[in-house]
């Protein structure tokens, strides 16, 4: 019997491998490598692929070592989603360095698509046109690097998002999962497979792109410790965040807490376009079966209590937030609104810039970093009305995760603006979680049924039952929202 499973997660700053003991239901190890990132140009940024992948390399034989290749039963992977590398299928060298999902270098050419093909494109992928997602990131990289064309007139050519390209250094299989091509705007998510039109608008050749496979399909095997391990169960990050925090059926959400703040409401098997500029993706696959999911996030969470404490020096450490939020009753009439840098669904408006309103003489310190914490509850609650609306399901539970999901005072208050519980689990590692869940699935050692059963609850927040209180509150806030799209 194998013990141990292998998660492996490239992320955008870090590479980490994750030592999942199977019987025990939990990491005992974690080995991490952190990723540079290159901004040759305003507004462009890069990674160095190959560092990425002898980074993984790394952790992998980290892991490895401590636990003896033997006992290994499969790795799972999760990663960075939307990031593409172009590389040489004959020695696997990249052609140029990676562009990476902030990079913003495509824009003009993404403003430039007309609208009915921002329509379709809209209708078969459930995206929104932007240079977030790889397909422009690709057509550039072929427009302006000549060892790319080179290679691809010669059927040497490989383009992928980063798991693609891990997948293939580690096992030399030109593969994908269905979560990751969902992020490309060439993939079709209801055919499930890439799309001839998009692809022609784009000028990108299928045959430079990778095969795509379920979450759950055995990928290839990695040659590690003497032994061949399978490298089985892939998804996107925030995907395998969503099978990680055990979400399997219609109505479940799952929220993590970062830089910004990313909501996954399931579904079920059906797709849902929205009405309100949210993203429509493929949630999961397992065998055949297809999840969807609707995608929302707002662009500051985490970063706002990083302003409150590198930029304005009211917290030493972001932890603290949490105490002197809680030593008033309120915030004392003061509103925040986030939008460092713009906001996105349901307003989509890149100009707006952040609030802070309703501040008097008796305002304190306190009062601020409240309404701070409070603005990325009202943020999710925004997200969490349109997926309600747009769906037509109702909001069960929220499970969450993230570094700011340790915050108890923030918790208990997103609880209270949803007006549903916040399920915080023990095993905060969502995303790695959700890799291995899937390798294990991939490899039959146990099912999609027993999944629930593995996730545990740390603390469960419960909606205070005083509602009009917090529907004033966030009423106001969406007074503040106003005045922020008028700046």
């Amino acid at each position: 019997m194998k013990k141990y499973l292998i998660a492996l997660d490239a992320g955008t700053t870090s590479v980490r491998a994750m030592l999942y003991d199977i019987a025990e239901n939990r990491f005992i190890l974690t080995a991490r490598q952190e990723v540079g990132q290159s901004f040759p140009q305003n507004g462009w940024v890069e990674q160095d692929a190959d560092e990425i992948y002898y980074k993984a390399a790394y952790v992998l034989n980290r892991c490895v070592s401590s636990a003896g290749a033997e006992h290994i039963a499969g790795i799972g992977l999760a990663n960075q989603r939307e990031t593409v590398v172009l590389w040489d299928r004959d020695s696997g060298e990249p052609v140029a360095p990676a562009i990476v999902w902030q990079c913003r270098r495509t824009s003009a050419f993404c403003a430039s698509v007309p609208k009915e093909m921002r329509e379709k494109i809209a209708r078969k992928t459930g995206l929104p046109v932007d240079a977030y997602f790889s397909a422009s990131k690709i057509k550039w990289i072929l427009e302006n690097v000549p060892a790319a064309r080179a290679l691809m007139q010669k059927g040497r050519l490989c383009a992928g998002t980063v798991d693609s390209y891990l997948i293939f250094k580690l096992t030399g299989q030109f593969v994908t999962d269905r979560t990751n091509a969902s992020r490309t705007m060439l993939f079709n998510i209801h055919t499930l497979d890439w799309d001839d039109e998009l692809l022609d608008y784009f000028n990108i050749p299928r045959e430079i792109l990778p095969e795509v496979k379920s979450c759950t399909a055995v990928m290839g095997e990695v040659p590690l410790g003497g032994h061949n391990i399978p490298l089985a169960g892939v998804a996107g990050d925030q995907q395998a965040a969503l099978f990680g925090q055990a979400c399997l059926t219609e109505g479940e959400g799952k929220i993590t807490y970062g830089t910004g703040l990313f909501l996954l409401f399931h579904t079920g098997e059906r797709c849902i376009a929205s009405q309100s500029g949210l993203i429509s993706t493929i949630g999961y696959s397992i065998g055949d079966k297809t999840v969807y999911a609707l995608e929302g996030s707002s662009f500051n969470a985490g970063s706002c209590v990083q302003w409150l404490r590198d930029g304005l020096g009211m917290l030493s450490e972001s932890a603290e937030s949490e105490q002197i939020a809680e030593s008033v009753k309120d915030t004392g009439g003061v509103r925040f609104v986030p939008a460092f840098t713009g906001l996105g669904a349901p307003h989509w408006n890149s100009d707006a810039r952040g609030l802070l309103s309703g501040i008097t003489r008796g305002t304190t310190k306190a009062h601020i970093v409240r309404a701070v914490l409070e603005s990325i509850a009202y943020g999710a609650r925004e997200l969490a009305d349109c997926m309600q609306r747009d769906s037509g399901i109702a909001l069960r539970e929220i499970k969450c995760d993230g570094g700011a999901s340790a915050n108890g005072f923030l918790m208990q208050f997103q609880a209270d603006v949803l007006g549903i519980a916040v399920n915080r689990p023990i095993e905060r590692e969502s995303t790695a979680l959700g890799a291995a869940f899937l390798a294990g699935i991939a490899l039959g050692i146990f099912g999609e049924g027993e999944i629930a059963g593995f996730r545990q609850a740390e603390t469960v927040f419960r909606p205070s039952r005083d509602r009009a209180r917090f529907e004033e509150w966030y009423r106001e806030y969406q007074t503040a929202v106003r005045r922020a799209l008028l700046t």
